[in-house]
C-alpha cells in the first residue's frame, strides 16, 4: 500500500513543475509593457505641448472702461441697465477648458453696436505635432477663409497644411463652402450670401473726409491685412453688408494667434440712419486696441 501512494504523488510533482516553469515564461513582468500606444515609437519624441492649459473668463476680460469705448451711449442707460450691459452674454460651447467667448449688444437711437469675442484653446492629438503649429494651421484656416492675402515672411503666413488629427472643436476642421482656393485669392465681391460683408472696394467713402467716392483717404491703409505687431500672428478683416436697400452694416474683425490659443474679435455698427455709412477707421482702431488689451492676457 505505501508503494502505489509513492507512485501516485509522482504525476502530482511534475504537474506542479510545468506549472512553475509556465510563469517565468517569455510573458513574464521583464516583458515591454503591453499598454504601448499602436504606432508609437521609442525613438521618436513627442512634440512640446502648448503653453497655455486654460483659457481667461471671458465676459470679465474687456474693463468696463474699454466697453463705454467700444458700445457708445452705454453711460446714458440706467445703472442698472448699464451694469446688465456690461457683464455681457457667455457663448454655450461644450468644452469650457478648449473653448470660451462672449458677446455684447448695445441698440440705441444712433444706431447698434455688436461685440463679439472668442478665446479657442487649441490641442494637437497627433505626438509628431505641437499645439503650436496645429493653432497655427488653425489660425492660418481663418485667414484663409476670410480672403485676406498671406504677406510673405511674416509669421503664420504660408498656407495651412491639411490637418493631421482631429483637434476636438469643430472650429479647428478646415474650412468649407466657398472659401478662397489659394492664399491670394480675395473673398467675392459679388453674389454674397445674405447679411455676409462685402471687400472694401475704391467706392467706399467710410473714412473720406468729404465722402467723395473713390477718394485716396477711404480705404488707404484700411484694407484687409495681415498685422505684424500683434501676439504671434494676426489679421485684420473689414467688409459691409446690407439689410434691406440701403441700411449698411460694417464688421470689422480681429484675429490673432498666442502660442496655442486663438482669439477672434467681431466689432460691427448699424447706424441708426439709413443714408449713414459705418466709420471703418472708427471701428477699426477700437477694435485693434481691444485686440492688444486681450493679447496682454497672454503675454506672461
Amino acid at each position: 500500500m505505501q508503494r502505489m501512494a509513492r507512485k501516485a504523488a509522482v504525476p502530482g510533482i511534475a504537474l506542479l513543475a510545468a506549472l512553475l516553469v509556465g510563469c517565468t515564461g517569455g510573458s513574464g513582468l521583464g516583458d515591454p509593457a503591453e499598454d504601448s500606444k499602436p504606432g508609437a515609437s521609442e525613438t521618436t519624441a513627442a512634440a512640446a505641448p502648448g503653453k497655455y492649459s486654460t483659457l481667461p473668463e471671458p465676459c470679465g476680460s474687456v474693463e468696463p472702461e474699454s466697453l463705454e469705448q467700444l458700445l457708445p451711449g452705454a453711460n446714458e442707460l440706467a445703472p442698472e441697465k448699464r451694469e446688465k450691459l456690461f457683464e455681457g452674454t457667455a457663448t454655450v460651447t461644450f468644452d469650457t477648458d478648449r473653448r470660451v467667448g462672449c458677446r455684447w449688444r448695445l441698440d440705441s437711437v444712433s444706431g447698434t453696436r455688436h461685440l463679439r469675442i472668442d478665446f479657442e484653446r487649441v490641442v494637437s492629438y497627433d505626438r509628431t505635432v505641437s499645439d503650436d503649429d496645429r493653432a497655427n494651421e488653425v489660425f492660418g484656416d481663418k485667414q484663409l477663409a476670410a480672403g485676406v492675402p498671406f504677406a510673405a515672411g511674416t509669421s503664420g503666413s504660408s498656407a495651412p497644411a491639411a490637418p493631421s488629427g482631429p483637434s476636438g472643436s469643430s472650429a479647428s476642421a478646415p474650412p468649407s463652402g466657398p472659401a478662397a482656393t489659394s492664399p491670394s485669392s480675395p473673398r467675392k465681391t459679388s453674389g454674397q450670401d445674405a447679411g455676409e460683408p462685402s471687400r472694401d472696394t475704391d467706392d467706399d467713402t467710410s473714412g473720406s473726409p468729404d465722402g467723395t467716392p473713390g477718394s485716396p483717404s477711404s480705404t488707404a491703409g484700411l484694407e484687409p491685412r495681415e498685422l505684424d505687431d500683434l501676439a504671434d500672428a494676426a489679421f485684420l478683416d473689414t467688409g459691409l453688408s446690407e439689410s434691406g436697400s440701403t441700411v449698411k452694416t460694417r464688421t470689422v474683425s480681429v484675429v490673432f494667434r498666442s502660442s496655442n490659443v486663438v482669439v477672434t474679435i467681431e466689432y460691427a455698427e448699424q447706424p441708426g440712419r439709413i443714408t449713414e455709412v459705418p466709420d471703418n477707421k472708427e471701428l477699426q482702431d477700437r477694435a485693434l486696441d481691444l485686440a492688444g488689451q486681450l493679447a496682454e492676457l497672454f503675454s506672461d
